[in-house]
């Protein structure tokens, strides 16, 4: 399976800073047997549409974003990501977000969504390692099921 990391960075996709968050998620995917395709994008709202549309008609199953979530004037990725989605997941963007605030009151500005397109999942997560690492941790339990839904696999509660 084939999972996608687009960082959402205007330094990082300048070359100014390193894409810690996006590292972390390649290493935690790769370790769950996921071949890991990154992109990064500077924070301008078509792009990152266009990033997530790329990457999911590429052949992901899982597109995870890093990046672009808070409060910030720049932080367009759940609008961006809004344009592309076909149906929207919204138990995954709040249990992230509950976890994500009971660590730390900052939690509350994060404003990630998830949802799908076409037979692919697509989830916001924060642009700090910590964050994305702990937004991961949430995902990962239901991430198997979700997986196997969208791509119409029989599951144990569907009924012949």
């Amino acid at each position: 399976m084939t999972a996608a990391v687009l960082t959402v960075s205007d330094g990082v996709a300048r070359s100014e800073r390193e894409d810690r968050s996006g590292d972390v998620l390649e290493e935690l995917l790769a370790a769950d047997g996921y071949d890991v395709a990154r992109r990064t994008v500077p924070d301008e709202r078509e792009v990152i549409a266009a990033a997530i549309a790329y990457l999911v008609d590429d052949g992901a199953t899982l597109v995870l974003t890093t990046g672009g979530t808070g409060l910030g004037p720049r932080d367009v990725t759940p609008e961006a990501t809004a344009t592309v989605l076909e149906r929207a997941a919204p138990g995954i963007a709040e249990a992230i977000r509950a976890d994500s605030i009971a660590r730390t009151p900052h939690g509350l500005l994060s404003r990630g969504i998830a949802g799908v397109r076409g037979r692919t999942l697509v989830v916001n997560l924060p642009g700090s390692p910590g964050g994305a690492r702990d937004g991961y941790a949430v995902l990962r339990p239901a991430l198997d099921h979700a997986v196997e839904l969208l791509a119409g696999e029989p599951t144990a509660h569907q009924q012949t």
